[in-house]
């Protein structure tokens, strides 16, 4: 047993050592709880310790264990019911807001760079990032596509992104070392230990 104990507290550290809080994803007003879940669980596969939940005008959806594999006690969510005050507490916090999507100044994905603090911004299924959203955003990026399809699913399209800033991160050597603070990163090992 104290076996079992002593991976599983190795393994938590582990993990947190790798978490990146300076990478964040905006979830705006998706209903769909398989994709909120599958996002979810992207997030922690790539490091991402925080979400943010903008719903404005519609119910966060009930994630049902089953469809988020859990994933949804590792990541951190923070709930806002008012856009241009997201917008204002994140770049007050020095993230650059970065929506998905095609306008004519839209950049590819791989030519962002991911490795600054930044919060990525996916918009509803149907109608994309709100449009109230769009003035307060510094830029766009779209994932290139060769197909006949314009877009991807949301969900897909968050673990291609996610996958991107990995990619860059991992290059520079982001995973190789904490990025939490050493107090927060206490903060949470303990947290997390107390969680089946």
């Amino acid at each position: 047993m104290r076996d079992i104990t002593e991976r599983r507290t190795k393994r938590i550290r582990d993990v947190l050592a790798r978490r990146q809080p300076d990478l964040t994803l905006v979830i705006d007003n998706i209903h769909d709880p398989h994709n909120v879940s599958a996002i979810l669980r992207s997030c922690d596969a790539f490091g991402v310790q925080r979400v943010h939940l903008l719903y404005t005008d519609t119910a966060f959806p009930n994630l049902g264990k089953k469809s988020s594999a859990s994933a949804k006690k590792w990541v951190e969510t923070v709930r806002h019911p008012d856009a241009a005050a997201m917008a204002t507490a994140l770049k007050a916090e020095g993230y650059a807001l970065i929506a998905t999507g095609f306008n004519a100044t839209a950049t590819p994905l791989p030519k962002w760079d991911l490795g600054r603090k930044t919060a990525i911004i996916l918009g509803n299924e149907h109608r994309g990032v709100d449009a109230d959203l769009l003035p307060l955003v510094d830029g766009t990026l779209y994932i290139p596509m060769q197909g006949m399809v314009q877009s991807l699913n949301v969900s897909v399209a968050a673990a291609v992104i996610l996958y991107e800033a990995f990619r860059q991160r991992q290059a520079a050597g982001r995973y190789d070392r904490p990025s939490l603070a050493p107090d927060e990163l206490e903060r949470l090992a303990t947290a997390w230990a107390g969680k089946r």
